[in-house]
């Protein structure tokens, strides 16, 4: 054996890796802590305040599934209100056919994936801005579909059945659980699926696609895993705001306002952070009960503060914190034989 294998060897012993941080582990724990207090809140506080912070999981469930698939997989999508009218409209017809609403959340979620599996053949033939003007073309299709029919309730939406023998206060913490539980599974999850191969194989699908396929990654096996995972969880958010409010109509649901809400938090949260969509949701749901009385003046504001974060802060308010993210994503090497 040479000497340069023995360097070699001795400096592979020296070198320890590790997968987290003291702040990524501290931050798991503030974050459990948290999900337990928000879990006990319907014993403590009134129901106006759980249905509020019900609109607050949906924003951080959706917003988290719009950065998995634009800030880590590069398919920035204008459509992903297909999949929350999709959704919705799945618990409502799987609650007709006496499914109990409540189970069927985790079932519009899959039918969700389902329809994303053939849409995926036509909008990945999409590059960059065509890929984000057919998402929401595809979007308009569906709504079209859903309008026309008539055992949906058509233009007009349709109430959802099912939970008219539940308590009524049991009936909104039960919505809230959900929702909650909807919100810490979408962080979950998008942590856990990034940590692995996957991870790394989408961020090289995102910077150069071309030279990810020369290094071997399966990029259309990358983006259509992530966007089917993306589709279930905007399904799931779907079928939450039509328990929330006990009906759905085609309209308010397939709006691409919902997109818009999810662009908005992730680019002042910060894209291509894991925490990035949970910080910006508070600020957006913050700032929506503060200017909600102020009319139009309201969109006008929520603009303002979008343009000025695109352009003062292009990596959002995570992007100003040094160092690593709270909770990243890769595996970090250090050195016994030095500082960490």
């Amino acid at each position: 054996m040479t000497i340069s294998h023995l360097l070699s060897a001795r400096a592979a012993r020296n070198v320890h890796v590790v997968r987290a941080t003291r702040s990524a582990k501290l931050s798991a724990v503030v974050l459990a802590a948290a999900a337990a207090v928000l879990a006990a809140l319907p014993f403590l506080a009134f129901s106006t305040v759980t249905d509020t912070l019900i609109n607050l999981f949906v924003l951080i469930a959706l917003a988290s599934m719009w950065n998995l698939l634009a800030g880590f997989g590069g398919l920035v999508s204008v459509g992903q209100q297909a999949y929350i009218g999709i959704g919705a409209y799945s618990l409502v017809a799987l609650a007709d056919l006496g499914v109990q609403p409540y189970l069927a959340v985790p079932l519009a979620a899959l039918t969700c994936a389902v329809f994303a599996l053939p849409t995926s053949w036509l909008a990945f033939r999409l590059r960059g801005d065509y890929f984000a003007v057919g998402t929401w073309v595809i979007a308009e299709v569906y709504r079209l579909l859903v309008v026309r029919v008539d055992s949906l309730g058509g233009a007009s939406g349709k109430s959802l059945s099912g939970l008219s023998g539940i308590d009524a206060t049991l009936r909104g913490a039960l919505t809230y659980w959900i929702a909650l539980a909807l919100a810490l599974a979408t962080i979950a999850g998008c942590y856990l699926l990034l940590r692995g191969r996957l991870g790394l194989s989408l961020m090289a699908v995102r910077d150069e696609e071309t030279a990810a396929a020369s290094a071997g990654i399966d990029v259309r096996r990358a983006k259509l895993l992530v966007y089917l995972v993306s589709a279930a969880g905007c399904g799931a958010a779907g079928g939450v705001i039509t328990l929330s409010s006990l009906s759905v109509n085609p309209d308010s649901i397939f709006s691409v306002q919902w997109s818009a809400y999810m662009i908005f938090i992730v680019v002042i949260g910060g894209i291509g952070f894991i925490e990035g969509p949970l910080i910006g949701a508070l600020i957006f749901f913050a700032l929506q009960q503060l200017l909600a009385d102020f009319g139009s003046w309201y969109l006008v504001l929520l603009g303002v503060v979008g343009i000025v974060a695109a352009l003062r802060l292009p990596r959002g308010l995570c992007g100003l914190v040094p160092g690593p993210s709270l909770f990243p994503i890769g595996y970090l090497v250090r050195r016994s034989d030095g500082p960490a």
